[in-house]
């Protein structure tokens, strides 16, 4: 493995759409790549969040100084590829050192084809981003600034773009995982049948539900609601993804029809859509919440949970159905970070309880979906 020190990289540029420049290195690929610049305050996690579906279309700029440290390998990613557009960092490591470290940050940057720029005051350039909100970038080694700004005029916004016809699975899937087998059923009866309809599903949020013995089937944004219950789920999962769910209409269509059916979670984008099924809309925050330390309180139990969040959208609770209760708000800013329905199984999350990166503090929703889908599996079967 050849190592590549700060005094051999070409020097490159990130360029916002707003004319602010920041020099610096080259890292990854060559070239240039265009994106909506984001920023994470993850201090570990790098991998899983550059495959993280949520990040598609966007450049990520890690706030934690240090990158790179502890190498890549394959069971660190979210998805099969990288999912970000550019990656923002203050120092990236040529020397990792993890036993289970395969390549660089560089070297797994370069091999993806994705650009990366190192050197950068990344604390500047969060304070930017911060004040000013986030805005369209470019990562460029072989422009001037006054031609990478000339380009980025004519980019259309992040928002107003599908990112999830992009991240979505081509065809439906049953997620399994090599070398685990699921246990069988206590009572004998075939294992629990959890649909995912997939906006940019994340592999541990169906290595969790495999883990509590459900067989996991991924399907196409595209499914509608009649398919999807052909398929005799005894639940559905809603995934995240990236993007604006206000150009999900299909989406929402979907999920409407779910409603009363089968048992319902719905995590980050999909909590997001199943708010608009209730009546709820989405705007657009200023800068996001991006990271792995965001403070969200349960308002049922008085809890205060450290959360996992990766999202530039939020819902709107104002003109929510009355049979849906707010249940969980974000302490930094008091966006809605939950939702349940008083009478139907159905609950949702802004944040990710899967983690990766993040804290395990809201593992335990997964349990709290598997009871609703085990609840009505018994009763089922009771009624026949």
């Amino acid at each position: 493995m050849s190592l590549l020190h700060t005094s051999e990289r070409p020097p490159a540029l990130l360029v916002l759409a707003d004319g602010r420049v920041f020099a610096g290195v080259g890292v990854g690929a060559a070239g240039h790549s265009d994106g909506e610049v984001v920023f994470s305050t993850s201090m570990t996690g790098y991998q899983e969040a550059l495959t993280d579906p949520s990040f598609r279309g966007q450049i990520l700029t890690m706030t934690f100084p240090l990158q790179g440290n502890y190498g890549t390998n394959a069971s660190m990613e979210e998805s099969a590829t990288i999912q970000v557009r550019g990656f923002v960092v203050r120092e990236m490591t040529d020397l990792p050192s993890h036993w289970r470290s395969i390549e660089t940050l560089h070297a797994y940057l370069e091999r993806r084809g994705i650009p990366g720029i190192a050197e950068v005051d990344t604390r500047a350039l969060t304070r930017h981003l911060r004040s000013r909100g986030v805005v369209m970038g470019t990562i460029t080694r072989d422009e001037t600034a006054e031609q990478a700004l000339a380009r980025l005029q004519a980019m259309p916004d992040y928002a107003t773009l599908d990112y999830v016809a992009e991240v979505s699975t081509d065809a439906a899937y049953d997620f399994e995982e090599p070398n685990r087998l699921l246990a069988p059923q206590s009572d004998g009866s075939p294992p629990p049948h959890i649909v995912v309809l997939d906006l940019g599903v994340k592999r541990n949020i169906m290595r969790l539900l495999r883990q509590r013995g459900c067989q996991v089937t991924a399907v196409p944004h595209t499914t509608d609601a009649e398919t999807i219950l052909s398929l005799r789920p005894d639940g559905v999962l809603l995934s995240p993804g990236p993007g604006d769910p206000m150009l999900l209409d299909h989406v929402t269509e979907a999920t409407r029809g779910l409603i009363g059916r089968t048992p319902i979670m719905g995590i980050c984008l999909g909590h997001q859509v199943i708010g608009r099924v209730f009546g709820a809309s989405s705007y657009k925050l200023k800068f996001g919440h991006r990271g792995a330390n965001h403070p969200v309180r349960d308002e049922i139990t008085g809890k205060v949970y450290i959360t996992s969040q990766n999202h530039g959208f939020a819902v709107d609770g104002d003109h929510l159905d009355a049979a849906v209760q707010v249940t969980q708000l974000h302490l930094n800013d008091g966006t809605v970070e939950g939702l349940q329905h008083t009478s139907e199984p159905v609950f949702t999350i802004q944040y990710h309880s899967e983690a990766s990166p993040g804290p395990n503090d809201t593992e335990f929703l997964f349990d709290r979906f598997m009871t609703s889908v085990r609840t009505l599996r018994e009763s089922s079967r009771g009624g026949r």
